[in-house]
């Protein structure tokens, strides 16, 4: 990296490890876990590649007293706890005063406007994911009122592991069921939804002519899509609406597909809150970032005054992609897909 946003970047990392090894500010999280390293963060941490040092200590949120990870030098403010999906076990639990906020604040700058005013529709989980309060300030920011279905995507995929998919099916239909009861009265003009819901959606005559014209705006996440299904999204089903998707997790936060650009070989390209939430594409048997244009695992370092979780290998993969802006860390994303280490792994997404 080079010139100015380099060194503002760099600022911000020493700014974050001060504050979280500070014997008065630091969290007990890793102030426990500071003789055990190997390493003195404060000197040996120079560079955004020497966060790689870290352990991934992200299984232990799974268990760890939420109280650990609040940083001593926040203990006087309101934090909030959320919870990961529990794709692959245990939910973990992570902590947040306003680091989100400030997030979905940046991400509402880059998606672009919905025209048509009308409200906004979440269907999806809400407590205790992070991703309802989330959608609920985008529409704020809007000026849109938010309307909600709520869902359980663990119940969704307990159905799905043990073999009961006809309730998990049956219970997509219980929620599209209450989604047209509020597409009948309400003047819904944007969505917030993953692709399998919108799938099913799409697939009840009655529920989408409700919709299909209506639509100025369509934000899927939560669950990957392919090329061929959002291309068919944005010319097919859904030609009035402009169709944007947002990755994230309770653990990277939100990155949400920046602006098409002339040459893109994806549909869709995220891109995180950098330097806050920096992503490297890895190989997962190397560690080392792959090149530009292959798939690798994703790399989360999350760099904030609220929580500070460096080296996390996340449940997912994509193809790196180089970002417009060489003078921040990390990479930009695209195509998102489970990650499988094994042939025989199964990872089931559900829903959500």
């Amino acid at each position: 990296m080079s010139g100015r946003r380099d060194t503002e970047a760099l600022a911000h990392l020493r700014s974050v490890l001060e504050w979280h090894f500070g014997p008065e500010t630091g969290s007990p999280f890793w102030l426990k876990r500071l003789d055990s390293l190997g390493f003195d963060p404060l000197r040996d941490v120079r560079d955004f590649a020497d966060l790689r040092k870290f352990p991934d200590l992200s299984d232990e949120l799974r268990t760890v007293p939420v109280d650990d990870l609040v940083p001593a030098g926040s203990a006087h403010l309101p934090f909030e706890v959320y919870e990961s999906g529990g794709t692959l076990g245990a939910p973990k639990r992570v902590v947040e005063h306003l680091s989100r906020q400030e997030g979905v604040d940046w991400v509402e700058t880059v998606l672009p406007d919905f025209d048509g005013g009308g409200h906004w529709l979440h269907i999806g989980p809400t407590g205790p994911h992070i991703v309802g309060r989330s959608v609920r300030r985008l529409a704020q920011l809007r000026g849109a009122k938010f309307l909600t279905v709520d869902f359980d995507p663990r119940w969704v995929k307990l159905l799905i592991r043990t073999d009961r998919r006809p309730l998990a099916d049956e219970y997509v239909q219980h929620v599209l069921d209450q989604v047209e009861t509020i597409a009948e009265s309400q003047d819904v003009r944007v969505l917030f939804v993953t692709p399998p819901v919108l799938e099913a959606l799409c697939a009840r005559d009655r529920l989408y002519g409700l919709l299909a014209d209506r639509l100025t705006g369509i934000i899927w996440s939560g669950t990957s899509i392919s090329g061929t299904a959002l291309r068919l999204l944005e010319t097919e089903f859904f030609p009035n609406a402009r169709v944007r998707g947002i990755y994230g997790n309770s653990l990277m936060g939100i990155a949400p597909q920046r602006p098409p650009r002339p040459g893109d070989t994806h549909p869709c390209v995220f891109r995180t809150f950098r330097p806050r939430s920096v992503v490297e594409v890895v190989d997962p048997a190397t560690g080392e970032r792959v090149a530009p244009g292959e798939r690798g695992r994703v790399l989360v370092h999350l760099l904030t005054e609220d929580l500070f979780l460096p080296n996390v290998a996340e449940r997912d993969t994509a193809v790196r992609i180089v970002p417009d802006d060489p003078d921040l860390p990390g990479d930009d994303l695209a195509d998102v897909q489970p990650y499988r280490a094994t042939a025989d792994t199964q990872v089931i997404e559900g829903v959500y």
